[in-house]
């Protein structure tokens, strides 16, 4: 017996309503941006761009004078504390500019100083040395004694008191007219102090003392150089063999931000000693080491203790 298919008709459940319109919108195609409404966020994005650069160029020069004067109150202070713990006068030596033009104490020119030291060895490390230290001008500094904890009586010699030369952070230097003479003509163009500065006087805010160091190794001849000094009581030392009167004030260490330029060697990329002039030397922004952003460092006399002078809106 044959028997007929048979059909069953299934009840099928209703689709749920989210369900239902899910499938409708997707085969909906999607509708792109406008041309309208690109630019406009285009427009957005450019003008937070425009905001957020500048700042982000801010913050960053804002670190390195934050860093460098950190670091220079942390060295004075380092120097400070060399000498107590020494019992001597204890010198921070500074890199002018040009330092390979000077002549040494034997009126020897800087270069022929150098290479007249008898030592192999020796006279490779310092010529080698002094042109390390090109791309430090104004910025560079090391810690140096006659004589320290050790020395045999009546064998004292200079020596240095760290294993290399610090430099300021990239960006920051020592204001150049610190390491000038103490010539009052030399400030009739220099912008006047803010008033709110408690020691105005350009003198003593820009003149270094100096005095004869062997540079830029203990083995080195001598050359006067800017420094300050501190004696075992951790005080600023005022009786320098080659300082001035100045030297009865406390001591002061403007800082500044911008570019020293120095002479790079087309092939190697490596600092080379040329001349730096003064156009070489560029505050950014200008005059920022004596207008209303000025950063000193302030070193008490008596004391020894360093401490920073910043502008203040009144």
């Amino acid at each position: 017996m044959k028997n007929d298919a048979c059909h069953v008709m299934r009840e099928v459940p209703p689709m749920p309503v989210g369900e239902a319109l899910s499938r409708r919108a997707s085969r909906v195609p999607h509708q792109a941006f406008s041309l309208i409404e690109l630019l406009v966020v285009i427009t957005i994005l450019g003008l937070i761009a425009g905001i957020a650069v500048p700042a982000l160029k801010d913050m960053g020069k804002s670190n390195a004078q934050i860093s460098a004067t950190r670091q220079m109150l942390d060295d004075v202070a380092r120097a400070r504390q060399l000498a107590m713990s020494q019992r001597n006068i204890v010198y921070m030596v500074f890199v002018p500019t040009n330092y390979f033009t000077l002549n040494n104490a034997n009126n020897q020119n800087f270069w022929l100083g150098l290479n007249a030291i008898t030592d192999s060895t020796k006279r490779e490390l310092a010529l080698r040395s002094a042109t390390n230290l090109v791309d430090k001008q104004l910025s560079g500094y090391r810690f140096i004694s006659y004589g320290r904890l050790g020395d045999q009586p009546g064998q004292h010699a200079w020596h240095y008191l760290e294993d290399k030369w610090q430099s300021l952070p990239e960006g920051t230097f020592i204001s150049p007219l610190k390491f000038t003479a103490p010539n009052p003509a030399i400030w009739l163009n220099v912008p006047q102090w803010p008033t709110d500065h408690p020691n105005p006087d350009l003198n003593r805010i820009y003149q270094f003392q100096t005095n004869n160091f062997p540079f830029p190794t203990e083995d080195s001849p001598l050359v006067n150089l800017p420094c300050i000094a501190f004696n075992h009581l951790g005080q600023l030392e005022k009786n320098l063999a080659n300082g001035s009167q100045l030297g009865t004030s406390d001591g002061y260490i403007p800082l500044d931000q911008g570019v020293v330029g120095y002479g790079v060697d087309v092939a190697t990329k490596l600092p080379v000693p040329t001349i730096v002039n003064p156009g070489d030397i560029l505050e950014r922004p200008p005059g920022n080491s004596t207008g209303l952003g000025y950063n000193i460092i302030h070193i008490d006399s008596l004391t020894g203790r360093a401490t920073l002078e910043t502008f203040k809106l009144k």
